[in-house]
């Protein structure tokens, strides 16, 4: 418990993820956590067992990406600390998203998704502010990086599942 008072500061901005434990347990919880509430949020808006293939690709792709974007500069002996971080704030995120998904899924409105929209942009700026701290970056560089995680992520994952699974 005592690992959650460390990462629960960079959903807020305020700790840098090179000054954050390593832990490969807390990374491993993590990563099964991620995985069940994204299925979650994914079961919510397709209804379809299949989407259990696209969870398990999203999922890869992030963990592939992150592990790629450290390899490239040279960084990759963060991987533990870095991959929790971003786990860590997307899972903190998405306790927020299945509600909100849920209310945008019955209510179809502009609050709705307006709502998403914000959380959506939260969490990219999360992301955004980890690349900062590893790649040591500015600000624009790492929106752009975000940009490109969620592209490959989500999109990635969505574009291979709808290649092979029709």
């Amino acid at each position: 418990m005592d690992i959650f008072r460390h990462y629960f500061p960079l959903c807020w901005f305020n700790v840098s993820v090179l000054d954050l434990p390593r832990s490969t347990r807390f990374f491993k919880n993590n990563a099964i956590f991620y995985f069940i509430a994204v299925f979650f949020i994914q079961f919510n808006m397709s209804d379809d067992i299949d989407s259990i293939f696209e969870v398990l690709l999203e999922t890869l792709l992030t963990l592939g990406f992150i592990a790629l974007v450290l390899v490239l500069n040279k960084t990759f002996y963060t991987f533990i600390q870095v991959a929790s971080a971003i786990l860590f704030c997307e899972n903190v995120v998405a306790i927020f998203l299945i509600p909100i998904v849920f209310w945008v899924t019955v209510a179809e409105d502009t609050p709705s998704y307006a709502t998403l929209a914000l959380f959506l942009m939260w969490d990219m700026a999360i992301i955004a502010r980890i690349f900062k701290d590893v790649l040591q970056v500015n600000t624009p560089a790492s929106l752009v990086v975000s940009l490109f995680y969620f592209l490959t992520t989500y999109g990635g994952a969505y574009g291979i599942y709808s290649l092979v699974g029709g």
